[in-house]
């Protein structure tokens, strides 16, 4: 038995900040969400929490789980049905954040961190049944495509020739058919702030196309080097499929606004992330080459990286051209406000990656096969932070301070008060001396028991240091009923940090099989899938009463003031 229509709706929380016992008590005693699995006996009539004190502060706990993860019969997870129920589990277990990764279009490699565009939303995350409802597609245009058959894992070669297919079918329809109102919707999406990036984008996209998707700096000069006749005579030439590109980002943020709006419905806020580098083979590099590092033929000078630690000899070499700060400044640093604007249209909260690169950051000559000749240099730091902090609300923005951080990054980021992270795997070596363990952690802190670049608690405990496992287990008081798993999210949850995500993984206990992403490496990363059934009513009952336990429940907060929230409302 599915969970109801009004549960699906989000129509169980209109109108409310608050969850009512009796609603999701009604929540967890259906049916698993996502599951197909409904034999759990009878169902308890018990009250499943009680109001907690937190002593005047705010506390709060969510997970983190990319929209590709999500279960699907096509392939990858979408912001269809299967998002809007994994919204329903967060609520049943008292969670108030849903942390994504990137929502921007992947190529070679699909990482989500190295996108085409700074904005353009990945056409992949487009739901099919959501276009079949609103006739776009009928329900045997699907069954005819070939989405794949893996529950565990993505196929993006599959993906990338069967999404076009159906979002081309769906173009075709839409000239065809009769949606007067969804016309006047693309018209106005088309003429409205979107005119500023999304044509440049639609049209870079285009010529990619035509070029089989080679990187921009293999197209002909004259669309290489943008001459105005060229671009102007592509433009002509190919205007329906300019168009198409234009009306697939219109679905996608058609269908974001939607999910969005049922998250606030559900009092779920959304936690997205900001890659702080752009992809070279990007319309940002293409069309505005003077903002970075680049030669007359404009290939990269430098291109960033980290150095060579304890976890790999020749460091991480990322590929992306690096800024030309100074010539950002000159502006007041316009392109990266506008950035960061941009995104709080689509998120609540934002965590800014790599932050580090922000007060110095590691540059490697282009042309090396390692990041090891690489230097720091200084980067923008207070100027830019100041800039943004003209432009949104910097309380709202977290910083990802891990890896080589110096007292200068910290200083940086405790000047503009930026809660950074810690991550629990991190903490426990035999010495106790590690800042991510608890008795170091403060209440500004956002805690991770992992993040997408980590192992799961399951693959560290099966493959880490045995001592640091031990000291873990002896630290944390785990029996061997608990389990290790059980042990480190309750570390998590009782900490003193206001904020703790849980990767979903873990809530799981799944082990390495289900890593996203191990970084340095080239093939296998961002597949991992969620499969049907898994989100059981234990794992819900279990994650409540983790909540519950460590006073992080919505209702648990009483009159505490709630944090500054970008709840997007500029649509």
């Amino acid at each position: 038995m599915p969970l109801d229509t009004a549960v699906l709706r989000g129509d169980a929380f209109k109108g409310s900040e608050t969850r009512s016992a009796s609603r999701i008590q009604e929540i967890v005693q259906k049916d698993a969400i996502l599951s197909s699995d409904s034999d759990y006996g009878a169902a308890k009539k018990e009250v499943i929490y009680q109001d907690v004190p937190t002593n005047g502060r705010w506390r709060e706990s969510g997970v983190l789980l990319h929209i590709t993860s999500l279960p699907s019969p096509y392939g990858i997870g979408a912001m269809g049905d299967e998002a809007r129920a994994f919204m329903d589990f967060l609520v049943a277990s008292g969670q108030r954040l849903w942390q994504i990764l990137p929502l921007g279009m992947t190529g070679y490699g699909d990482s989500p961190y190295q996108s085409f565009s700074t904005r353009a939303g990945n056409p992949y995350l487009i739901d099919p049944l959501t276009l079949v409802r609103e006739g776009l597609l009928d329900k045997e245009d699907l069954d005819r495509i070939p989405f794949g058959d893996d529950p565990d894992r993505v196929n993006y070669s599959l993906i990338s020739r069967n999404r076009p297919t159906m979002l081309r079918l769906a173009w075709t329809r839409f000239k065809e058919g009769s949606f007067a109102s969804m016309m006047r919707s693309f018209s106005d999406f088309r003429e409205a702030e979107e005119a500023s990036w999304l044509r440049e984008f639609a049209c870079f996209m285009s010529i990619k196309h035509l070029y089989s998707g080679v990187s921009w700096d293999k197209w002909p000069e004259p669309l290489r080097m943008r001459d105005d006749d060229a671009l102007e005579a592509y433009a002509s030439e190919h205007q329906d499929d300019i168009l198409y590109y234009e009306f697939v980002q219109f679905l996608f943020f058609r269908q974001w606004k939607a999910l969005l709006d049922d998250a606030h419905e559900r009092g779920i806020e959304i936690v997205g992330d900001l890659p702080i580098y752009v992809a070279y083979d990007s319309v940002e590099v293409w069309s505005q080459p003077h903002l970075f590092q680049l030669d007359e033929q404009l290939l990269p000078t430098f291109v960033a990286g980290c150095p060579p630690d304890a976890f790999s000899d020749d460091g991480q070499l990322w590929g992306n051209p690096l800024y030309k700060w100074d010539v950002l400044a000159e502006d007041d640093f316009r392109f990266w406000v506008d950035r960061i604007r941009f995104q709080l249209r689509l998120v609540d909260r934002l965590r800014i990656d790599h932050f580090r690169g922000l007060e110095s950051y590691w540059s490697v000559p282009f042309g090396d096969t390692t990041a090891r000749r690489g230097n720091w240099i200084s980067g923008p730091a207070e100027d830019l932070l100041e800039a943004i902090g003209n432009a949104v609300d910097l309380r709202i923005i977290f910083a990802e301070d891990l890896g080589f951080i110096t007292p200068e990054v910290l200083a940086l980021r405790d000047r503009f008060a930026l809660p950074g992270m810690k991550v629990l795997q991190f903490a426990f070596n035999p010495e106790a001396t590690s800042e991510h363990i608890p008795h170091n952690l403060d209440y500004h802190n956002v805690l991770y028991t992992g993040t997408h670049d980590n192992d799961t608690i399951r693959g560290w405990f099966e493959d880490w240091d045995p001592k640091e496992v031990a000291f873990a287990r002896k630290y944390l008081g785990i029996s061997d009923d608990e389990g290790i798993v059980t042990g480190m999210m309750r570390g998590a949850a009782t900490s003193v940090c206001r904020t703790v995500i849980y990767q979903m993984q873990d809530i799981l206990e799944l082990g390495n099989e289900s890593r996203m992403n191990e970084p340095a490496t080239m093939s296998g990363n961002w597949q991992w899938r969620m499969r049907p059934g898994m989100l059981t009513k234990d794992r819900i009952r279990f994650l409540y009463d983790l909540t519950k336990m460590s006073g992080r429940l919505p209702e648990q907060q009483g009159d505490v003031p709630k944090p500054v929230s970008c709840i997007a409302a500029e649509w």
